[in-house]
């Protein structure tokens, strides 16, 4: 319980949690980690104080339980650490574009409407949101400006490159890719890797074959590779 809770707090303070869970856990993971390591003390000093009682009642530091037994317990009971280190030392990669390519595309979400988009040229629009705007919208909201899309490369059904971030509901479990085709300047970043794209409005509408859902297009003019950004989940 000690290093259980040992590990949450840690991978609570150093973000890795954001592998795992949305965000907004952060708190409630920080507190279940905090109760965790409080019951494991308690736990040890109840221990320690009833193996000072029954050694002072006996006389005898090593006596046995009178079945032969001794106290010991049995030593699979160490295999108990085995996901503790795993999660103390591993740190495992966010959902990539294999999960993307074996899952159907989140399907935008309809508005009856879709105010002005913020000031800026290019102006950051996350996945999910442009995708609803050029499918149900019909990029009338996006017409004249220069958006900027942030997610890795997976390769389309066609095997060219999408791009797509995962969407969580709860944890990564649960986690569903949102994507959106690609046309215009070519891009030859490998599977997985993390682009910020360029680009405006595309009117082609295609269709994810996994589960049929609409999948909106970029016209891409420029892109680049970045590093993957500290919360790799929409």
């Amino acid at each position: 319980m000690l290093l259980f809770g040992g590990a949450i707090i840690k991978s609570t303070l150093t973000d890795t949690f954001l592998r795992y869970v949305k965000e907004g856990l952060r708190p409630f993971l920080l507190g279940a980690g905090l109760l965790l390591v409080a019951a494991a003390i308690m736990t040890i000093w109840y221990d320690l104080r009833a193996a000072r009682r029954t050694r002072s009642a006996h006389h005898e530091p090593g006596h046995d339980d009178g079945h032969g037994h001794g106290g010991h317990e049995p030593r699979v009971g160490w295999l108990l650490l085995a996901p503790v280190m795993a999660l103390l030392l591993l740190s495992p990669p966010a959902l990539g574009s294999f999960a993307a390519g074996q899952s159907g595309s989140v399907g935008p979400a309809e508005a009856s409407d879709y105010p002005p988009l913020p000031a800026g040229d290019p102006v950051e629009v996350g996945l999910l949101d442009y995708a609803g705007r050029a499918v149900f919208d019909g990029g009338r909201s996006l017409a004249g400006r220069t958006v900027k899309l942030t997610g890795f490369i997976t390769p389309g059904p066609d095997g060219r490159p999408m791009l797509a971030r995962m969407v969580l509901a709860c944890c990564a479990a649960d986690g569903r890719p949102i994507k959106v085709g690609l046309t215009g300047a070519p891009i030859d970043a490998p599977p997985d890797a993390w682009v910020d794209v360029v680009g405006v409005y595309s009117p082609e509408v295609g269709t994810d074959p996994v589960n049929q859902a609409r999948l909106a297009y970029l016209e891409v003019r420029t892109w680049q590779e970045i590093d993957e950004p500290k919360q790799p989940y929409a």
